[in-house]
């Protein structure tokens, strides 16, 4: 009967969103908003960026005001990731499928899926971010380092509303937890301490991430200029293999969700990296064959001239990654004709020795694409 069976698709589907938004670090209304118009399992949403805030003017009491117009801008993020879990259960058939064997499943695949959807998120930011390289970061430059974030975002009209935010990774968090300003999130109440906040600084809520990123050390922004959005394109349900040819007395939970991030203002979202990232830019390629190319150009952070890149990697190369693990395709700079679509992120990673030293993250733009 549909009406049955839609039912525990319902639930099952909550339960593992549950899960995965009590798993994700990179969280939905810390990290990421959520303001989009739209239905992401059609493959694309429109975002609201306002233009110009609403005018104010003297009032003339004799004759009023005048009326002005405002716009709202729209911009389209494109749903470019579709995860699905596929777990065998065998020895069931999907209507004897004990409730904690499938509550154990969903468990699994929430935490699964978050760190897919951090992994994503996080590329989707450095690709995006304005970027802070320094030779060192050590307990006496921490806390100034974090300051300068602080003022720069300021001057970018970040709104300095108690949502800042600081992704640290475990090498820079052991640095903070020797600084003095640093405010243990048990002074800081409830609320923080439930969201995962460990802590505060320099007016920015402070979480431990234990990320891998080579050389990266935090990344600081605020919620409102980076969005998720984020869908079940196929409930989560327990499907009965039992006409599939091949599985006896089987069954599988199942699900697919679709979703995508975007980086509204660059300056709002910044990324530093000790002691330091590639930079790199993007050119339309040019030539025979080159359409739908685009190639990079390295200028600065390398210690060797040995690149390799990924399109939109499934992971981000670690520092002391040896060539051959990382398996990317080797890069000549300023050469290299790399097929892309816009709104991709191209990871670019240099190798001195064989090992990954430095790396930069691009979102590829239709300009940077030859015609």
């Amino acid at each position: 009967m549909p009406t049955l069976a839609h039912e525990p698709q319902t639930r099952y589907s909550d339960l593992l969103l549950a899960k995965l938004r009590a798993e994700l670090v990179l969280a939905d209304g810390f990290v990421f908003n959520n303001d989009y118009e739209g239905d992401p399992t059609a493959g694309a949403v429109k975002i609201p960026v306002r233009d110009d805030e609403v005018a104010v003017s003297d009032y003339d009491k004799a004759n009023g005001i005048a009326l002005t117009g405002g716009a709202t801008r729209y911009v389209t993020m494109n749903i470019d990731k579709d995860k699905a879990v596929n777990e065998l259960i065998d020895g069931y058939d999907a209507a004897s499928v004990p409730d904690n064997l499938i509550a154990d499943r969903l468990d699994s695949g929430g935490y699964s899926l978050a760190r897919r959807i951090d992994t994503d998120g996080a590329t989707t930011l450095l690709a995006g971010a304005t970027v802070t390289n320094i030779s060192q970061l050590t307990a006496l430059n921490v806390y100034s380092t974090i300051v300068n974030l602080r003022t720069a975002m300021s001057k970018a009209d970040v709104p300095d509303d108690g949502k800042r935010y600081l992704l640290v990774t475990p090498e820079t968090m052991a640095l903070l937890l020797n600084c003095p300003e640093f405010i243990n999130a048990s002074a800081l109440g409830n609320t923080v301490v439930q969201n995962g906040v460990i802590g505060k600084i320099a007016g920015f809520l402070v979480k431990e991430w234990n990320d891998k990123t080579a050389n990266l050390a935090m990344i600081a922004g605020h919620p409102r200029f980076a969005t998720r959005a984020s869908e079940w394109a196929v409930g989560v349900h327990v499907q009965d293999l039992a006409q599939s040819g091949n599985y006896i007395g089987a069954c599988a939970v199942q699900g697919r969700r679709v979703y995508g991030h975007k980086v509204l203002r660059s300056v709002a979202i910044r990324a530093v990296y000790a002691p330091g990232s590639l930079t790199a830019s993007l050119s339309a390629a040019s030539g025979s064959g080159s359409s739908g190319k685009t190639v990079a150009t390295v200028t600065a952070g390398n210690t060797g001239t040995n690149y390799a890149y990924k399109l939109n990697p499934s992971e981000r190369a670690a520092y002391g990654t040896s060539n051959t693990d990382y398996d990317g395709t080797a890069l000549t700079s300023g050469t290299t004709a790399i097929a892309v679509s816009e709104g991709d992120v191209l990871e670019i990673v240099n190798f001195d020795g064989g090992i990954a030293v430095a790396v930069t993250y691009l979102t590829v733009k239709s300009s940077e694409i030859a015609s």
